[in-house]
């Protein structure tokens, strides 16, 4: 079945903070993933913070989402070929998907005005993020938390990664992914601490996945991040 392109606004769902909220927590889901199940896991988490956990806009099989359209034999083909560096991919639909990211983060400041913006992405999600900030109109972060993530459309990225300084920055890339190799995060690493980001990078014994061990640091993340007086 080939990808439908949702046209209207897709759902959001919602986790209300565990106490008082410290931060708003944006989580962009990868391929193939459902943002349900998503917001099941970081409900679960019970962070004191504002999520939202938004929807890619095309439909793939069995319910599952994506934040554009994806060719699944050149895809396969891709994968054949052993881990990647999509450093030069240019993906079309990106600039819906990031419409789409921008109008959460403006209900997530209306739901938390005046707290830092975490946004956290998991591979195609991972990608998004970190594309929503440095392409035009940039979405401004405190803090972004990057699992299994590559550049992309790096020639478009670099003039941008300026935004980024002084920005924290979580890597998090597993030693054995097949998908995205750890050289290309290592490469995207690099890329944003020449761009001035404060960028704290940990490699871990797995694949192309979201072990416990990120949703850990994400709930540490959003505890250690300053907090301006509310007046």
């Amino acid at each position: 079945m080939p990808d439908r392109v949702t046209s209207s606004a897709p759902p959001v769902a919602w986790i209300e903070p565990a106490g008082a909220a410290r931060a708003a927590v944006l989580l962009l889901h990868g391929l193939d993933m459902s943002p349900a199940r998503m917001a099941e896991l970081v409900a679960s988490l019970r962070l004191p913070a504002w999520v939202a956990v938004p929807s890619g806009p095309v439909a793939r099989a069995a319910g599952l989402r994506s934040w554009w359209p994806v060719d699944d034999a050149q895809r396969a083909q891709r994968l054949a070929r052993g881990a990647a560096d999509l450093h030069a991919s240019d993906p079309p639909g990106r600039e819906h998907a990031r419409a789409i990211v921008h109008g959460a983060a403006q209900a997530l400041h209306e739901r938390a005005p005046g707290l830092p913006l975490v946004v956290a992405g998991f591979s195609q999600g991972a990608m998004l993020a970190l594309d929503s900030v440095l392409q035009e109109p940039p979405l401004a972060v405190d803090a972004l938390a990057l699992w299994s993530a590559s550049r992309m459309a790096f020639g478009q990225w670099t003039l941008s990664l300026k935004r980024l300084r002084g920005v924290r920055i979580d890597l998090l890339h597993g030693r054995a992914d097949a998908n995205i190799a750890p050289a290309a995060a290592q490469a995207l690493r690099d890329a944003l601490v020449e761009g001035g980001a404060d960028v704290r990078w940990t490699s871990f014994d797995g694949g192309h996945e979201i072990p416990l061990q990120a949703w850990t640091r994400l709930r540490r993340l959003v505890r250690e991040l300053p907090v301006a007086p509310q007046v």
